[in-house]
């Protein structure tokens, strides 16, 4: 009996043990994925670079830290355990300025490396470029969707950021309503936008893709879904996106009747109260400049794929596709919404 109550306790401290390796391998694992969408880690711009730099700095200054510290921990454990037929307590150490002294002033140090490191690099994603260094683009927040304006070219669009590969950028930030906060991970770390107040932040791209971000500041029911695309483009694609944006494509041929009979219902639903579409009278502000809308990937700040049914769909019925909009259902029969996002899709 007493044997198998003894194989039972071993057991059971192997399954422990074993247990405990495979709870720390899962969670030291859990945070490995670096190439993710939306990783700071996975940086694609000298702003992320500097900001995952100081990540990584930290990280590993840390794991040093704490292998230290365990592994002491370990060795005071097994050394000063509790022997067989040891009765009372072991000789008692008061104090020991050597040690206390180690273990003081190697923390100041290794916190005043890091501050210097981290003040350093502060300066350096604090600076604000001038018109004349740095392409400038004003970022307004509003409840759930992006306006973004380009003073230099006299644009405005809303959700899909275009900057040049290899150009400094500096967003100036402000909210329309509440705090918004601006986040693209691949590009640089977020910075808030508040009523009444201007910041500034300046980003880079290094190479040419779509990188993803979003509001990182509760705003509201819609929160969760007031994404971010930016499209880093070489300077001479980019350069013609700002021409096409300078002449856009905004009255359809009658040619075209669906898409004609969609400009009109456009006006005659009241969208153009809303919304802006260059090159017609359409000059609503309340919500986003739908200038170039069939060039963007995405629809609703970025929710949904940009297709004719995604369009009917937003149009149909707001709320059902993206809960906490502001945009109202206008209850429009089928054949007008089918006009309208027929319409939508010959804007560029």
């Amino acid at each position: 009996m007493a044997g198998e109550m003894l194989v039972s306790s071993k057991h059971r401290r192997h399954l422990i043990r074993r247990g405990a390796v495979v709870a720390f391998l899962a969670i030291s694992l859990s945070g490995c994925g670096f190439a993710t969408a939306q990783s700071p880690l996975n940086p694609a711009g000298p702003v992320a670079q500097i900001q995952a730099g100081l990540i990584t700095s930290s990280f590993w200054i840390m794991m040093i830290v704490s292998a230290v510290v365990f592994t002491a921990l370990v060795v005071a454990v097994i050394r000063f355990r509790a022997r067989p037929g040891q009765r009372g307590l072991p000789p008692q150490t008061e104090g020991n300025n050597r040690v206390e002294f180690l273990w003081t002033v190697t923390p100041a140090i290794i916190l005043a490396l890091m501050m210097i490191g981290t003040i350093k690099e502060s300066f350096v994603l604090g600076k604000i470029y001038p018109a004349s260094q740095a392409l400038q683009v004003d970022v307004t927040g509003h409840q759930f969707w992006w306006e973004f304006q380009y003073p230099s070219a006299n644009i405005t669009t809303a959700n899909e950021l275009h900057i040049p590969v290899g150009e400094k950028v500096e967003l100036v930030l402000t909210s329309a309503d509440v705090m918004h906060s601006f986040w693209v991970p691949r590009l640089g770390g977020k910075t808030d936008l508040i009523p009444g107040r201007t910041n500034y932040m300046w980003i880079e791209a290094s190479q040419p893709g779509i990188y993803h971000g979003q509001c990182a500041e509760f705003c509201g029911t819609g929160h969760a879904d007031m994404r971010i695309t930016v499209d880093a483009e070489p300077p001479a694609r980019y350069a013609a996106w700002v021409q096409s944006m300078s002449h856009p494509v905004s009255i359809p041929p009658k040619s075209n009747t669906l898409a004609y009979q969609g400009y009109l219902d456009f006006a005659a639903a009241g969208c153009s109260s809303c919304h802006t579409i260059a090159g017609t009278n359409y000059n609503g502000a309340v919500g986003p400049n739908l200038t170039d809308l069939s060039d963007r990937l995405m629809i609703a700040a970025n929710l949904i794929p940009n297709t004719l049914a995604n369009r009917e769909a937003w149009i149909h019925d707001p709320q059902a596709v993206k809960p906490g909009a502001l945009m109202p259902n206008l209850h429009l029969p089928m054949n007008e919404v089918r006009a309208i996002a027929t319409y939508l899709g010959t804007l560029r």
